[in-house]
């Protein structure tokens, strides 16, 4: 809550006229306004709290959320399907103000949003023995938001990126991402063990309310996610950095990230998934989002209990009326997701024409997310037990470490099909259906990387993590999705492996732009690859 100042300035105003010689007399030490924030009496705990909700999408009605989440990523990957031109992802078309929405543009992005807050948290609290744990955690967390920008676009501005007040760095050069990816590991394993349980209580965390446990369990479940994305450029990192974070992972459920929303802050501190889903940025988002075929033929195929909770149809009955049918089909024996890479008409000919397609009936009977996944003071999933597990059972399946691979993959898949129940109770799964599922779908270690990493795909998906779905299926390979050949696209048919960067970048940091542009594998564009991606 903000507080009002001005009537405080005014009394202190006031008070100077009506006793001028006073005033005078200590003319330097009345003259430092008392209600004026600096460094010294600034808490940067508030700052925290802001990157950590900004992580889940921009404050401006889920500005990136929509445009690089949703529209880029989800219909990349084949979790979502939408048969608008507005979402740009399901037909691999380029256009700036969505691939660009990450990064920033204007006065939101990951770079202003998120960026500029953590760094200023980890400026202002570096070397003040009140904000030990603070500090430690505000390391953790700058590489969290550090890791998601490289991941989409490859060489960033890292080392130099929010520094422009501190150090007057205003063009930040591009660190290679080998070298961010060496840092991102190694701040890591600094900062979880110079976390003490006996420090400072991190007051601005929203996460874990300062919980020092947890955020040791977080930081090392954070490490083995980067330290998996380098199995096939340096492996014999991948696996050293997964030995140091296995020791003290997600235990269950119960450790999962996630920031859970408020609607007293309006759209600010709403959910941002709900943003998109409950059509506050446009009609083609609520009507015409839906899941895609891709995913709900995995779910059906394998009888998986989840297709009866995340997927319904007859959620929308008219394009002009926002409001949810709240009689909507949860059954799974009739959901259908929509294919990817159609339109609302025929100009491309009827091949590409949703309405012509076999699997055709009528707009409402495609499935959509459920409405309990996305409620206006829901929860956002950051990182999950779950995912943990599976990439603990992939380490396990490489290298023979922390146990076997069907271990880690029956607890990754049951904490998977479970963690549904923190979104809404009304989506909890049994124990006995779990069990049964796992049953019927036992692991089979000859096909492991690809079961593994299979339902690493389907449980990000179901956390609305569709960057985390695109960057694990471009290091793992799984699943095998089959491009989309719509032709309107601008990659030739090729699934899309990266955001080009920023084309404002050429103007606002030219010298150091052109280095990285020239230096992307492919080529500066949708199919060129990150370092970590061969």
């Amino acid at each position: 809550m903000k507080r009002n100042l001005n009537p405080i300035i005014s009394a202190i105003a006031v008070s100077c006229l009506l006793s001028f010689t006073g005033c005078t007399k200590d003319f330097d030490k009345i003259n430092t306004n008392p209600v004026t924030n600096s460094s010294e009496k600034f808490n940067p705990n508030f700052v925290l709290s802001s990157a950590q909700l900004n992580y889940t999408g921009s404050f401006d009605m889920a500005y990136d959320a929509f445009r690089s989440n949703f529209s880029l990523a989800g219909p990349i990957v084949q979790a979502l399907a939408n048969c608008t031109q507005e979402w740009r992802g399901d037909k691999y078309l380029i256009f700036e103000e969505h691939t660009a929405a990450y990064w920033g543009t204007g006065a939101v992005g990951s770079y202003i949003e998120q960026v500029r807050n953590i760094v200023d948290v980890v400026e202002n609290t570096r070397g003040k023995e009140q904000y030990k744990n603070l500090h430690q955690i505000a390391r953790i967390w700058r590489v969290v938001v550090l890791s998601r920008i490289t991941d989409l676009y490859g060489d960033v501005p890292a080392s130099e990126a929010g520094l422009g007040y501190y150090q007057k760095l205003y063009l930040p050069k591009y660190d290679k991402q080998q070298d961010i990816y060496n840092t991102m590991l190694s701040e890591l394993d600094e900062a979880v063990n110079a976390l003490q349980a006996s420090g400072d209580i991190v007051t601005g965390d929203i996460i874990y309310k300062g919980d020092i446990e947890k955020w040791k369990r977080f930081t090392n479940s954070f490490m083995l996610r980067l330290a998996m994305r380098l199995v096939k450029v340096d492996e014999a990192k991948a696996k050293t950095y997964a030995q140091k974070a296995i020791a003290n992972t997600f235990t269950s459920n119960a450790d999962n990230a996630f920031v859970k929303h408020d609607v007293n802050g309006a759209r600010i501190t709403q959910n941002r998934n709900s943003q998109v889903l409950l059509g506050d940025v446009g009609s083609q988002d609520y009507y015409y989002g839906k899941w895609s075929n891709t995913f709900i033929d995995y779910l059906k195929k394998t009888n998986d209990p989840r297709l009866g909770k995340i997927a319904v149809t007859k959620l929308h009955i008219s394009l002009s009326n926002k409001d949810q049918n709240p009689n909507f089909v949860t059954d799974p024996l009739v959901q259908k997701g929509m294919p990817n890479g159609k339109q609302v008409d025929a100009a491309n000919g009827d091949a590409f024409d949703i309405r012509k397609d076999p699997s055709f009936t009528d707009y409402p009977d495609y499935s959509s997310p459920n409405p309990n996944m996305s409620k206006r003071d829901g929860i956002t999933f950051i990182l999950t037990y779950a995912q943990t597990e599976l990439l603990r059972a992939e380490a396990a399946k490489r290298w023979a470490i922390g146990g076997t691979a069907g271990e880690h993959y029956n607890k990754g898949v049951g904490a998977a099909i479970s963690c549904l129940g923190q979104y809404d109770s009304k989506l909890t799964i049994s124990d006995a259906e779990i069990n049964d599922y796992l049953t019927k779908m036992p692991y089979n270690d000859g096909n492991g990387l690809k079961m593994i990493n299979e339902q690493y795909w389907a449980h990000t998906n179901t956390l609305f993590d569709f960057y985390e779905s695109w960057n694990n299926w471009k290091r793992s390979g799984f699943p095998v999705l089959v491009p989309v050949k719509h032709p309107d696209n601008s990659t030739g048919g090729v699934i899309p492996r990266r955001y080009p960067y920023p084309i404002t970048e050429a103007s606002n940091n030219p010298d150091h732009y052109k280095v990285a542009s020239a230096a992307v594998t492919g080529g500066d564009s949708y199919v060129g690859r990150v370092w970590w991606d061969k």
